[in-house]
């Protein structure tokens, strides 16, 4: 006779063997990870994101995870005395922000992630864009409509990424180590630049060939014009959706990155909700999955 002790044994042991036919498909294969948002500042979040990233390298997923920080760098501009300030939803970055820029990133986020990572018993490793050539960059140049046709707008030390050096990321992959990127690129003279995290996820997915791309946000996804999450979404029908109005503000970079990286030979691309414990395995190890997946 079965205890209700028993009884939820059995239905952990259902759920494992649900994952299955996931764990076998993706086993030797790369995720890329963006990480952000809520799941970037709350204690239980932190904690549940190290967790799945760790289960993901022992079950033998290759994970390479690059990180975002915006508000933790405004707040540090803030108690230096200086005011953030955006043009396009970009930063404003002049040599004093770019050092900013790079404490906060490369130094406080990067060290932190890694450190939760490995008290779980995973083999994190921080690295910087500028490691080993892992991203040269070009500056951005933002252009807007004027009387004269086009104004060209300098918002300073911010960049494009022109090329991703896998064989960096690959070196640690061999090893078993998890590499922790922060999107911090080198320009054409030497010049320290702050790349878009979303954008350096893209690029990173693309150039290991990951099998998916995943953008932790703090939405449920993309929403339809009914205001309902859409499950799945095919490249055309993002296009309408972009030109229509119906995707726009924070989530257009999101879905202009996932595209970029189908584009770029990654097979699958996922935004979901980094407000839900485990947000990764209920994505990649359900049938019913959540948020949105983009497909070519």
């Amino acid at each position: 006779m079965r205890t209700a002790k028993m009884t939820d044994s059995i239905t952990k042991a259902e759920i494992l063997i649900e994952a299955l036919p996931y764990i076998r498909t993706f086993y030797g294969k790369t995720f890329v990870v963006k990480y952000g948002g809520a799941a970037q500042v709350k204690d239980e979040l932190k904690e549940s994101f190290a967790k799945d990233i760790v289960l993901l390298a022992f079950i033998g997923i290759r994970v390479a995870i690059v990180h975002g920080g915006g508000p933790k760098i405004s707040v540090t501009m803030e108690k230096m005395g200086k005011t953030p300030t955006f043009v396009q939803g970009q930063r404003v970055t002049d040599a004093e922000t770019m050092d900013i820029v790079e404490m906060v990133l490369g130094g406080l986020i990067n060290k932190e992630i890694v450190s939760l990572i490995n008290a779980h018993g995973g083999k994190a490793v921080g690295l910087s864009g500028k490691d080993g050539g892992l991203i040269r960059a070009k500056r951005t140049v933002l252009r807007k409509p004027s009387g004269a046709g086009e104004e060209v707008i300098d918002i300073g030390l911010v960049g494009e990424v022109t090329s991703i050096e896998p064989e960096v990321i690959r070196c640690l992959e061999r090893e078993g180590f998890i590499p922790v990127i922060s999107p911090i690129g080198t320009g054409p003279k030497g010049e320290t630049l702050n790349i878009n995290a979303d954008f350096a996820a893209a690029s990173v997915a693309s150039a290991l060939r990951a099998e998916k791309l995943i953008l932790l946000t703090d939405v449920p996804g993309i929403i339809d014009e009914e205001g309902k999450t859409i499950s799945t979404l095919k490249r055309e029908r993002a296009k309408k959706l972009i030109h229509d109005g119906t995707i726009k503000g924070g989530m257009l970079p999101k879905v202009h990155a996932c595209m970029k990286a189908i584009d770029g030979g990654v097979a699958k691309t996922h935004i979901i909700d980094g407000r839900i414990p485990h947000c990764l395995l209920l994505e990649i190890f359900t049938k019913e999955g959540i948020g949105t997946e983009i497909l070519g």
